[in-house]
């Protein structure tokens, strides 16, 4: 029997899931999120043919599946974005990405598969420039934020206003095998601080992302992997942790371009 969702957010009209258990075996675990408000939904990050058949029956318990308004691609990825192909045939879903990668996203998806639909790959794409965008769901919005170069050079995050959740991609990640909230910061670093050394481009970029996610004042920050950080204090320490940490760029050496 499927494990059910975790409720993240849920006021009647307005709900967000959070889909934790689904892979298993080689891939690492992730996260997929569903946000539904009124009659329209959005998924976030469903991943590739790992997760496409359980996701797929697991989101059909909530909406009628091939009804599904939005995809939501973080990044180019394939544990974000490789079952596009099977999220066109199956529904009519848009896919909301980067400007950068909507030209590369049709490698993803034989025309065939959307024309049956009417319309060609590229009229299904919702291409964010790199400043963002609000994109409209049901009776509110979803905004797409800036994140690049954390990881990826052309990478969005998602903020729903009416829950208060930011959607952080690979942006505060562990590696670990469930999605319950962290409740010790320092104790939780390690499982963090190796991925975030290698994957965000530099301290820069994490420090100029942090100070806009303080503005933005979010209740709870989701990565697609692993634990969320939730209420003031768990997502102070995580902003005040990753403003200051050398990453990336930073810690190349030239030892590190050498001819093997």
């Amino acid at each position: 029997m499927a494990h059910p969702p975790r409720v993240l957010f849920d006021n009647g009209v307005h709900k967000v899931l959070c889909f934790d258990q689904l892979v298993t075996g080689d891939g690492i675990q992730s996260n997929q999120f569903l946000i539904i408000d009124h009659d329209q939904h959005a998924l976030l990050d469903p991943g590739g043919d790992l997760t496409y058949m359980p996701l797929s029956l697991a989101v059909s318990q909530h909406i009628p599946l091939q009804d599904l308004t939005y995809v939501f691609a973080s990044h180019q990825d394939p544990d974000i974005i490789a079952s596009l192909d099977k999220w066109f045939l199956h529904t009519r879903c848009k896919v909301v990405c980067s400007r950068l990668w909507a030209r590369f996203l049709p490698h993803l998806s034989a025309g065939y598969l959307t024309a049956r639909h009417g319309v060609s790959t590229m009229e299904r794409m919702i291409a964010v420039p790199d400043r963002g965008q609000t994109i409209p769901l049901g009776e509110t919005m979803i905004k797409a934020l800036p994140a690049h170069f954390l990881h990826s050079v052309g990478n969005l995050q998602f903020f729903d206003p009416v829950s208060g959740i930011l959607f952080s991609g690979d942006m505060g990640a562990s590696m670990v095998d469930d999605a319950e909230p962290v409740t010790d910061f320092a104790a939780h670093v390690p499982s963090m601080e190796g991925f975030h050394r290698r994957y965000m481009a530099g301290n820069k970029a994490c420090r100029l992302w942090a100070n806009m996610i303080r503005t933005l004042n979010p209740s709870m920050i989701v990565p697609q992997h692993g634990r969320p950080f939730v209420g003031p204090a768990m997502i102070k320490a995580f902003l005040d942790w990753i403003s200051q940490l050398q990453c990336g760029m930073d810690l190349l050496e030239q030892e590190d371009y050498r001819i093997p």
